[in-house]
């Protein structure tokens, strides 16, 4: 007789109070889980954008010494500990609830980092009103990977079988070239193989890599970032085992031909990789990062401020995270999945 599959405990942060955040979160709880489903946040601020919505929530207050349970329709469990400045008011962002945003964070995080949660689910938060408040943040994967003492996070965003990473992500475009180096490239592909392995139970992933200039440089007439520092890093961790092709083209690397035959793409910066992803899954996405010692997953979209609490913001990108975190955590645990 087989023994019954562990129950992954995940945590979830809602992110900024008054975006949808708190809205995605109360949604997911229409549905069962096969999870349990821990909110880091204010349970007034729950409660109150759930009786908005219309839905019947019920918070159970986690007790973290019980194994985990599976969630039934209608409830998620609570890590308290975390309240809001101020009264939130939906679409009106409020500079003394900043530090809140960043409390959730550092708690799920610190959850994660003592085994209480198998992993994290971040809602998306709003990088403005928190520097307003005097804070310096310029996102979910520099905080995390700060506080987690990580020296090489890797961005991965997901659509269904689609996986595309980055070598670079929030630079400005004249910065990018520079930013490519041997050891940056070399990093990011072994944090890339590494985790797709031990996170997603991938076999000898198979990785395209993109070139940075047009045609992939066309043999130097159009740059040569791919002669004197992509092809040598390819070349180095081939002869290691690595099964890596590239430099391509990105005009037509993604394409089926290509991408039947592939795990995963790295694109050399943000808007090389992420417009095909997005416009292959907008709304059901995942940003994921990689080279953290716990599991993080995200959404792929914004605060949406104008959605809070009308009844008009979509869930599925957050289902989509939730779902990949299950995954990762039941693939770091080498538990095939379901």
């Amino acid at each position: 007789m087989m023994s019954p599959r562990p129950i992954p405990r995940i945590a979830i942060t809602p992110g900024e109070p008054a975006g949808i955040g708190p809205d995605l979160v109360a949604m997911l709880s229409r549905e069962p889980c096969a999870a349990q489903r821990v909110v880091v946040g204010d349970p007034q601020v729950l409660l109150e954008r759930a009786e908005q919505l219309g839905i019947h929530l019920t918070l159970i207050p986690l007790d973290p010494d019980q194994p985990p349970q599976a969630d039934a329709a209608g409830q998620l469990h609570l890590w308290t500990g975390c309240t809001v400045a101020e009264p939130v008011i939906p679409g009106q962002l409020n500079p003394a609830n900043a530090r809140y945003v960043l409390d959730t964070l550092t708690q799920a995080a610190d959850g994660c980092l003592r085994g209480v949660f198998a992993g994290l689910v971040t809602g998306p938060v709003h990088k403005g009103v928190i520097n307003e408040a005097g804070i310096p943040f310029t996102g979910h994967t520099e905080f995390l990977a700060e506080h987690c003492q990580a020296p090489m996070p890797v961005m991965m965003l997901t659509a269904g079988t689609l996986r595309v990473a980055l070598v670079t992500t929030h630079l400005p475009l004249r910065q990018v070239a520079q930013a490519i180096t041997t050891e940056r490239l070399e990093t990011v592909l072994r944090v890339l193989h590494a985790d797709l392995e031990s996170q997603f139970g991938i076999g000898s992933p198979r990785i395209l890599v993109c070139g940075l200039n047009p045609h992939a440089g066309e043999g130097g007439h159009l740059g040569d970032e791919e002669i004197h520092v992509i092809t040598p890093v390819l070349e180095r961790l081939r002869g290691e085992g690595m099964d890596l092709t590239g430099p391509l083209p990105a005009d037509t690397l993604f394409t089926e031909r290509h991408l039947r035959h592939a795990d995963a793409v790295l694109a050399m910066y943000h808007d090389q990789g992420l417009p095909v992803l997005k416009h292959a899954g907008f709304g059901s996405a995942v940003n994921v990062t990689l080279g953290l010692p716990i599991i993080r997953t995200s959404v792929d979209h914004g605060t949406a401020l104008d959605l809070a609490g009308t009844c008009r913001a979509e869930a599925g990108s957050l289902q989509a995270a939730l779902a990949t975190a299950i995954h990762m955590a039941q693939a770091r645990n080498g538990i095939a999945p379901a």
